[in-house]
């Protein structure tokens, strides 16, 4: 049937296209990613600001990652935040003076310190944190909540997947 000698039969063994970078999808990813970026980090800077007129944009993510788990070696967040231990340092002592962060000596190793968000900071933290979620649920008041649940649930698999 395929044999029909107008070339059928090459057209049904063709493989189906890879799938490359080139593909459409990752185009349109790729695109919508850079958008929601450059938003975040113009947000980050907001949010920032909001917490305290003197913190650093990057120093914002730290004190989240500290308020949802609790107090954690300097070398641990700088692991996770990828950055240098240097740069940590600089963003925790810059934390410290403003008052949102305090060492305090870690329980499982007395020569060791765990870096904690002070009741200041986490009550900062949370306000802001609450105002964003509330200007989150006003940008999509029309959409399904499903939608939105199914949303969290890709963007999660994507930062899983690009922890690895």
């Amino acid at each position: 049937m395929h044999e029909d000698g107008n070339g059928g039969a090459e057209h049904a063994a063709t493989p189906e296209p890879a799938r490359g970078v080139d593909q459409p999808g990752f185009l349109a990813l790729e695109r919508e990613l850079t958008v929601l970026l450059r938003r975040a980090r113009a947000s980050q800077g907001e949010m920032a600001r909001a917490v305290h007129p003197d913190l650093e944009p990057s120093a914002y993510g730290l004190l989240v990652r500290l308020d949802e788990c609790g107090g954690q070696r300097a070398t641990e967040l700088a692991a996770y935040i990828g950055v240098g231990k240097a740069t940590m340092s600089r963003q925790l002592r810059a934390l410290e003076e403003l008052g949102l962060v305090a060492r305090e000596p870690d329980p499982a190793d007395g020569r060791a310190w765990l870096v904690a968000v002070t009741r200041e900071g986490r009550e900062r933290v949370s306000r802001v944190r609450e105002a964003r979620r509330a200007r989150y649920a006003g940008r999509l008041a029309d959409w399904d909540p499903a939608e939105v649940t199914e949303l969290a649930r890709l963007l999660h698999q994507l930062n899983r997947g690009t922890e690895k």
